[in-house]
C-alpha cells in the first residue's frame, strides 16, 4: 500500500463533529493511542467547548475549569480545531467521507422537547434552552427577548437546568455582577420584576433529577427563600427505598430543611412544587397562568415509579413558562436520524441505518445516547465509540483523500472563514481582558461577527467581519 491509499502507513484520519466534552473526551484516547490517530474537530461557532461554555451557568465558573482539560488534549499533535464550519452546509458527509477513515458525530442535543399541551405557544412562553444561552450569551440567543416584567415565573421540570434558570432568576444583580454573565442579561435581569418563581416536578421529591449540590445552592440566596411544604414530602414505601440513592437522600433532607426553615420575609420566593404537571398554558394573547394536573405515583418497583394523573386540575397565575423538560437532538442532512428520540441510531456507538451498521460513522455524547448525566459521564460514554473505531480499523474503507492540507483548501474554496484553535485563544483572550476591565472572569463576544472582527485586527469591527 502507498501512503495516499494505505490506512495502514499512516496516521488514522478522524473528524469529530462537535467541540464539547464527548468531542473532546473522544480526541483524548485517540491522539493518545500507539496507533496513531489526527483529529480534525469541527464545530458551527468560532468557540469550543460546546455546553461548558454554552450551558454551564455563569455562577459556575468551577465546573468551567474542565475547559483546561480540553486546552490540553488541543495542544497535543495531530489535532486540529475548525471552528465556524457547519456541517451539512459548508461541508456535507460526502466531503467528509473522501477526507477521513472514521467520523464520530458528538454534537449534543441542541434544542428543547415541547410539552405537548394547548397553549405552549403563547407569548410569555420560553425554552430553558433559550434561556440559558441568552444569559450565556451564546449567538444564537444573543437578540432573544423575556418579559421579565411578569411577577410570577413557572419552570417546568426539576433537573439541573431547571435549577440554573430558577436560581439566576433568584438572584440579585450584585449577585451575578462578578460572574461572566452576558452584560445584556445583567442589564434586563437589573430591571426584572419577577417575586414568585414556581418549579414544577411532575413525580415527588425523590425522583428529582437535580443534585443534591445545585439544591443546596438555594439555601444561600441572598434575597429569595425556598419554600416547601412539608405535606408534599411525605414519602411511600417505594421513595423510601429510592433513597439508597445518596444524591436523592441528600435532596429530601435539604427539602426538608427548607419547609422548617422560619420566614425570612425575602423579597423573593422560590416554590417547590410536586406531583405537578402542566395541562395547559391560558391567556388573553399572552400567558396569563399555568394549568396543572396533579399526579400520583404508580408502581411498585422502586426507581421506576410513574406520575399518574389524578384527574384534578388547578390554575397557576403566572405570566412566564419556562419548559425544562430535556433536550433533544437534530438531524443532518444525510446522516441517519431517530426523530422519535431526537438522536442518531447506533449500537455502541456505531451508527446504524435500515441496513445495519454504516461502516465509517460513529457517534458519542447526547446525540448517542440522549441528554443523560453530567459532563463527566461523557467519558466513558467516548471511551467505548473509540474502542468500536479501533476494533473496526482493519474494515475501514480508506478515505480517497488523505492529505491533511485537503480541508483547509476546500474550506477556503468555498469562502469559508474557519477558526482554528490559536484563533479561539486570541478571542479568549479578548474576552478576558475585557472582563478585567469591569472586574469579571471575561465579557463574551455575543456575536459571530465581533468574534471575527477580533481576529482582523485593531479597528475592524462587525461591520467589516462575516458574520455566517
Amino acid at each position: 500500500m502507498t501512503l495516499d491509499s494505505g490506512i495502514f502507513e499512516r496516521p488514522l484520519r478522524v473528524a469529530i463533529v462537535g467541540s464539547g466534552p464527548s468531542g473532546f473526551y473522544a480526541a483524548d484516547p485517540l491522539l493518545k493511542s500507539e496507533r496513531p490517530a489526527a483529529v480534525d474537530m469541527f464545530d458551527r461557532l468560532p468557540t469550543p467547548f460546546g455546553l461548558v461554555r454554552g450551558g454551564v451557568a455563569p455562577d459556575h465558573e468551577k465546573i468551567r475549569n474542565v475547559t483546561r482539560v480540553y486546552e490540553r488534549i488541543a495542544d497535543r499533535p495531530g489535532f486540529r480545531f475548525f471552528g465556524n464550519v457547519t456541517i451539512g452546509r459548508d461541508l456535507d458527509l460526502a466531503d467528509l467521507r473522501q477526507h477521513y477513515d472514521a467520523i464520530i458525530l458528538a454534537y449534543g442535543a441542541e434544542t428543547d422537547r415541547a410539552m405537548g399541551v394547548p397553549g405552549e405557544d403563547l407569548p410569555g412562553s420560553y425554552t430553558a434552552t433559550s434561556f440559558v444561552g441568552w444569559y450565556n450569551g451564546h449567538p444564537d440567543y444573543r437578540d432573544a427577548v423575556f418579559d421579565l416584567q411578569q411577577e410570577a415565573a413557572a419552570i417546568v421540570g426539576v433537573g439541573n437546568v431547571a435549577m440554573d434558570v430558577a436560581r439566576i432568576l433568584a438572584k440579585t444583580v450584585d449577585e451575578l455582577r462578578t460572574t461572566d454573565i452576558a452584560t445584556h442579561a445583567l442589564e434586563a435581569l437589573a430591571e426584572s420584576k419577577v417575586r414568585e418563581i414556581h418549579l414544577i416536578g411532575r413525580r415527588g421529591p425523590a425522583q428529582a433529577a437535580f443534585t443534591a449540590l445545585e439544591l443546596k445552592e438555594m439555601g444561600r440566596l441572598v434575597a429569595c427563600q425556598p419554600i416547601v411544604d412539608p405535606a408534599a414530602l411525605a414519602l411511600g414505601p417505594r421513595c423510601e427505598e429510592e433513597l439508597s440513592d445518596n444524591n436523592r437522600a441528600r435532596n429530601l433532607e435539604l427539602l426538608r430543611e427548607f419547609a422548617a426553615a422560619p420566614d425570612r420575609n425575602a423579597p423573593r420566593r422560590l416554590y417547590f412544587r410536586f406531583l405537578e404537571s402542566p395541562v395547559a398554558l391560558e391567556g388573553n394573547g399572552r400567558v396569563e397562568s399555568l394549568r396543572l394536573g396533579r399526579n400520583r405515583l404508580e408502581g411498585n418497583e422502586p426507581f421506576k415509579q410513574w406520575a399518574e394523573p389524578t384527574g384534578e386540575t388547578f390554575d397557576l397565575p403566572c405570566g412566564l413558562v419556562f419548559r425544562s423538560i430535556g433536550y433533544r437532538g437534530i438531524g443532518i442532512p444525510g446522516i441517519p436520524f431517530d426523530q422519535k428520540r431526537g438522536v442518531v441510531p447506533n449500537v455502541a456507538g456505531r451508527v446504524t441505518d435500515s441496513n445495519g451498521i454504516v461502516p465509517g460513522l460513529y457517534a458519542a455524547g447526547w446525540i448517542k445516547r440522549g441528554p443523560s448525566g453530567i459532563i463527566g459521564t461523557n467519558k466513558p460514554d467516548s471511551l467505548e465509540t473509540v474502542e468500536r473505531i479501533w476494533e473496526d480499523r482493519e474494515a475501514l474503507p480508506p478515505c480517497p483523500r488523505p492529505d491533511p492540507e485537503a480541508i483547509p483548501a476546500l474550506l477556503a474554496s468555498r469562502g469559508v472563514r474557519y477558526v482554528t484553535m490559536a484563533d479561539w485563544r486570541q478571542i479568549d483572550a479578548a474576552e478576558q481582558a475585557a472582563g478585567a476591565a469591569s472586574g469579571k472572569p471575561r465579557e463574551r463576544f455575543t456575536r459571530v461577527a465581533d468574534m471575527l472582527a477580533v481576529l482582523d485586527g485593531p479597528g475592524a469591527t462587525s461591520d467589516t467581519a462575516s458574520d455566517k
